[in-house]
């Protein structure tokens, strides 16, 4: 029998919120006559929570945890009785009964994977009700700005519509087999991403989903390497860039990418003192410039990861997913609101590490995070440990490039390597690690270059 949809605990558009009970019941009822099941509807639904009864959930979350646990799982309506029982929640499901009543609603028991189908459209649609239910509230408290509601109710309707690996995903080895012989012929692999240095090239490839930290002290030059990074990306590459900068203001992002392509000093473009030799290096790089629409500069204040997963997807929803993503700097990045009363500052940069890691996940992009030493790195070579605040910054990296001017004594740009920068690879899951690569240090030009080329 059919439960009524109606619940007194709920609100009125709770009570409507679309569900289909016999989708569920005839769902689970079926993992009791062919284990396969289980394997049917795990790869449909995104979790328990997909499920709209809460004794459902329970009654997943059990199975599933039986599945997992034996070699040989015996699951019927009596195992998962005991099952039940022994944690307690027996009496919240409505007793062993009703999973003998789960057993006999199954219309076709090689159906599971239909059913499981029907419990996720109707969970995202209760996902999509949250969503506008939530924005609606954010509007009629005006508690944050249009720009702000908007921005996180595109961020609740992206994960709504989120979905899980399709069933047919080729996963196993022989479906990727004449792929990877593709790549190796080839000689790379054609969704990474270079560098504007060729020399690092030869260590380290940009691939989807990877963190990629880049560490350096106070005006050591980690802002350029950001900005040239993804100059290079949208103006040479011709792919979309994001570079969301803490560090400084987009007139200043300006000022240094012009510096950069023109080969004007960034001294005089930050002050507006230009003469006239400057303005025809300026007016050569202007078409390149004028027509970068691919290449993003976030300057907002406050940044959090939410912010910048926002405008990834305002990106991509205008048809120029980003390529790639730069945030400058993890440490200046405001953490997600908590429901803890205390946090860390080391436990609040490891969220955001975290999140950052889960960002290039999501999208499948390599995201660059800017990161900032500890003053114990200043005058010596630096090291993994010296990332200021966590050390989880480490353990999510994929590639670490670690920055390090060799100044003189006093602190000068003197001595045998005089304009020089060293990119110390201190860690690469995808090639060598321990490396270092040394190149031009053009500060006035608000540029790296690779040793021999001015």
């Amino acid at each position: 029998m059919t439960e009524p949809l109606w619940e007194p605990d709920l609100l009125p558009d709770e009570q409507i919120a679309p569900h289909n009970i016999e989708a569920e019941r005839a769902a689970l009822g079926s993992t009791f006559y062919d284990l396969t099941a289980i394997d049917a509807i795990d790869r449909v639904i995104a979790g328990p929570e997909d499920f709209w009864e809460h004794r459902h959930q329970i009654i997943w979350q059990t199975i599933a945890g039986m599945y997992c646990r034996d070699r040989k799982p015996k699951i019927d309506p009596i195992t998962v009785a005991a099952e039940l029982l022994a944690t307690g929640e027996l009496t919240k499901i409505g007793g062993a009964a009703y999973l003998h009543e789960l057993a006999q609603s199954v219309p076709v028991v090689g159906n599971a994977d239909g059913y499981a189908e029907i419990i996720r459209e109707h969970a995202q649609l209760r996902a999509v009700l949250t969503a506008t239910r939530k924005a609606s509230q954010r509007v009629m408290s005006a508690a944050n700005t249009a720009a702000e509601i908007l921005e996180a109710a595109m961020a609740d309707l992206q994960a709504a519509a989120k979905g899980v690996q399709p069933a047919d995903e080729k996963l196993s080895v022989a479906d990727r087999w004449m792929g990877f012989v593709d790549e190796l012929e080839a000689g790379h692999d054609p969704r990474a991403l270079d560098t504007p240095w060729y020399d690092l090239n030869e260590i380290v490839e940009l691939k989807p989903g990877q963190l990629i930290t880049v560490g350096a002290g106070t005006g050591q030059g980690k802002s350029l390497f950001g900005m040239n990074l993804a100059a290079h990306i949208a103006l040479t590459r011709g792919r979309p860039a994001l570079v969301a900068s803490l560090e400084m203001g987009g007139s200043e992002l300006m000022a240094r990418l012009t510096a950069a392509e023109a080969g004007v000093n960034v001294d005089k473009l930050v002050r507006r003192k230009l003469d006239p030799s400057d303005w025809e290096k300026v007016f050569r790089a202007a078409p390149k410039l004028q027509n970068a629409e691919n290449f993003i500069l976030d300057d907002s204040p406050n940044l959090t990861l939410g912010k910048i997963r926002a405008r990834v997807r305002w990106m991509a929803a205008s048809g120029r997913t980003p390529a790639i993503v730069v945030a400058d700097y993890l440490q200046l990045l405001t953490p997600e609101p908590s429901g803890k009363k205390e946090r860390s500052r080391a436990n609040e940069v490891a969220e955001l590490s975290r999140g950052l890691k889960l960002l290039a996940m999501e999208f499948e992009i390599p995201v660059v995070a800017l990161a900032q030493f500890n003053r114990g790195a200043v005058g010596r070579q630096p090291l993994v440990s010296d990332f200021k605040d966590s050390s989880a910054i480490e353990q999510d990296s994929n590639v670490i490039v670690l920055m390090h001017r060799p100044l003189a004594e006093d602190g000068s740009d003197t001595g045998p390597r005089a304009g020089e920068i060293d990119l110390i690879v201190a860690k690469n899951r995808n090639g060598a690690s321990g490396r270092i690569v040394a190149l031009t240090f053009q500060g006035h030009y608000a540029r790296l270059r690779s040793m021999g080329r001015g």
